[in-house]
């Protein structure tokens, strides 16, 4: 798991690394470009019920910390559909990444 430390707050936003990766890729560019957006996620199980929502700003410091030592291979649909939400109106909703099938070799012998 990787968290999150943005702003002055010392409890951190734990979420999982691969998840994590493709977020600071997003939210690295927006706020490159100066653009100020929301972050919003559903509270996992674990946690007491409802949601989060944060207001991404690129004065407010932020870091991100993970697990593992390697990048995991990123999904350009995701980072695509990640970033796409980051620009509307209702900012990024964290959502699950939909894992592409893996289509099986065929084999053939002559």
């Amino acid at each position: 798991m990787g968290f999150i430390f943005y702003g002055t707050s010392a409890e951190p936003i734990e979420i999982d690394d691969r998840t994590l990766a493709h977020l600071k890729v997003v939210i690295a560019t927006k706020l490159r470009r100066n653009e100020s957006f929301t972050l919003s996620w559903r509270h996992p199980d674990s946690a007491a019920p409802g949601r989060s929502t944060l207001w991404l700003h690129p004065s407010i410091p932020l870091r991100f910390t993970f697990d593992e030592p390697q990048t995991p291979a990123l999904s350009q649909q995701w980072l695509q559909e990640l970033s796409m939400s980051a620009s509307s109106s209702g900012g990024i909703l964290l959502t699950e990444e939909h894992m592409e099938p893996v289509e099986d070799e065929v084999l053939s012998t002559t």
